[in-house]
């Protein structure tokens, strides 16, 4: 083996190659999506109450385009989706 070279080992127990789970991982949906009236709108990672703070991220403020229809949070990765837009099914 050549230095610097790394060979795609994976525990024996794992039946796919961790480079695959991270590709399968990489096309699953948001997490959690939300549905709003409102092109900008703030997202900090916890729910409606305080409780959920401790779980959060920092505030960002997002801008939905139109032409797309919705937006994901960096952070967490909602998705929100603008109501009676292009991404809108519901």
């Amino acid at each position: 083996m050549a230095f610097g070279h790394r060979e795609d080992r994976h525990a024996p127990d794992c039946p796919v190659p961790p480079r695959l789970l991270w590709a399968r991982s990489m096309t699953q949906s948001a997490p959690e999506t939300i549905r709003t009236p409102k092109t900008r709108i703030a997202c900090d990672g916890t729910g409606d109450g305080l409780a959920d703070a401790a779980l959060g991220h920092p505030r960002v403020w997002l801008e939905i385009d139109p032409e797309t229809g919705f937006v994901d949070c960096g952070y967490c990765d909602r998705r929100f989706i603008l109501i009676g837009g292009v991404a809108d099914r519901g």
